[in-house]
């Protein structure tokens, strides 16, 4: 690594892309980002739609997520940057589950325990399955579905409709059907049975690219590297001058890249439609669940970043939404807040961003890709071979792909 001359060039300023940049920059090695779009950020980005200036989703962090979070603390992240608060689960129709302050795992048996909206009889059975998991180390001899695990464990009715299967399709980005419980055990391992604050949700206070790609692209820089935007890549002939080549677009861009020998894979979406109200407008907690419509999750971002009177509906994984038009997706989504949540002002204005390739289907016995082939590495959140497709998973593979590189 003395050689001078010794140079690597990264295809995609993602979250993956990034991580990956910065780990080589903190050892001076020169790196040069190579990104299409006008700002960093990937799947993970601020975007500007007509005369407004969004997210392209609306992303919830939690607490185990340590790769991402020591990242962002290197380059100078602030702490407020994001919303800590103690696992707290809320739905308009009245569903509440809140993690004690008690050692693991007594902190969320307890708030199971004293969850409202659950009968008894699920309070326990979901303690009891808990503990089962925690038993097996939260390991799966053979693969099946979250629906096949959750009905083996007796997890249905109230619990299953407000934490499982909302917390699968969160972190899965995949119905439950469909879904690893592999995966999904993984999650369950690292979060709720995870150290006391690694179920924390820390929700973003400024938009993706500030929380993490364009304070890691100046770090970056500072250390001797660039960043390239509006610089695509159409072939990586293209970049033979480098001694090596980290390649961290989305899974649907490979082909272009790597021609046949690129992975395939199904997609899921999601869709994210904001409403601006008049700034008076506030939720009760800032992230509340929603049952039996369209909308999964809803949040204040007035309580987040400051956009008063602004809210965001989050729809993920596949479903009926991907067969409508978004101006029928924005009223779909104004009828259940004002059902729901009994705000009856109409919005202003509205917007829908469809991520329609958001995430690899993460199902069940998901192949993960081969990540060094013929002198180039892969970095993304699809090549993790155990965790969902999330930030945590694109940061982490983009530290690992630097460290193949640097030793």
């Amino acid at each position: 690594m003395e050689d001078v001359a010794f140079r690597v060039a990264v295809v995609g300023a993602g979250y993956a892309g990034m991580a990956a940049a910065v780990r080589l920059a903190e050892q001076k090695i020169p790196v040069t980002v190579f990104e299409s779009g006008p700002v960093p950020g990937g799947r993970a980005r601020r975007i500007s739609v007509q005369d407004q200036v969004l997210d392209n989703g609306q992303h919830i962090l939690i607490g185990a997520y340590s790769a991402l979070f020591d990242l962002m603390h290197q380059v100078g992240v602030p702490s407020d940057a994001v919303l800590r608060l103690p696992l707290e689960l809320k739905y308009a129709s009245g569903f509440a589950l809140r993690s004690l302050w008690l050692p693991a795992p007594l902190g969320l048996l307890g708030g199971l325990l004293l969850a409202k909206g659950l009968p008894w009889r699920e309070r326990l059975g979901a303690v009891r399955f808990m503990s089962q998991m925690r038993a097996r180390r939260f390991v799966l001899d053979r693969d099946i579905s979250v629906r096949a695990l959750l009905e083996r464990h007796g997890q249905h009715g109230a619990v299953a409709r407000y934490l499982w299967e909302p917390l699968c399709i969160s972190a899965l980005n995949t119905p439950v059907a469909q879904a690893s419980a592999r995966v999904f055990l993984a999650v369950l391992r690292d979060t709720l049975a995870g150290a006391p604050d690694a179920s924390d949700l820390l929700l973003p206070r400024v938009d993706l690219s500030q929380l993490f790609p364009e304070p890691a692209a100046a770090y970056v820089a500072k250390n001797g590297g660039e960043v390239r935007l509006r610089s695509p890549v159409q072939s990586l002939e293209a970049l033979k001058d480098f001694s090596a080549i980290i390649v961290a677009v989305g899974p649907h861009q490979l082909k272009s890249l790597l021609g046949e020998s690129a992975p395939q894979y199904s997609y899921q979406p999601i869709y994210t439609c904001y409403l601006q109200y008049p700034e008076s407008t506030r939720l009760p907690f800032p992230m509340l669940g929603m049952e039996a419509g369209l909308v999964q999750w809803v949040f204040d971002r007035g309580a987040l970043t400051g956009e008063r009177g602004r809210l965001a509906c989050v729809i993920s994984a596949q479903g009926d939404h991907q067969q409508m038009t978004q101006d029928a997706i924005a009223e779909r989504c104004e009828q259940e807040i004002a059902r729901e949540l009994g705000i009856e002002e109409k919005p202003l204005w509205s917007r829908v961003i469809a991520e329609k390739r958001a995430t690899i289907t993460c199902s069940v016995n998901v192949t993960r890709p081969e990540i060094e082939k013929g002198g180039t590495i892969l970095a993304g959140d699809y090549t993790d071979r155990e965790y969902p497709p999330t930030l945590e998973a694109a940061v982490r593979s983009g530290v690992r792909a630097a460290r193949l590189i640097t030793g």
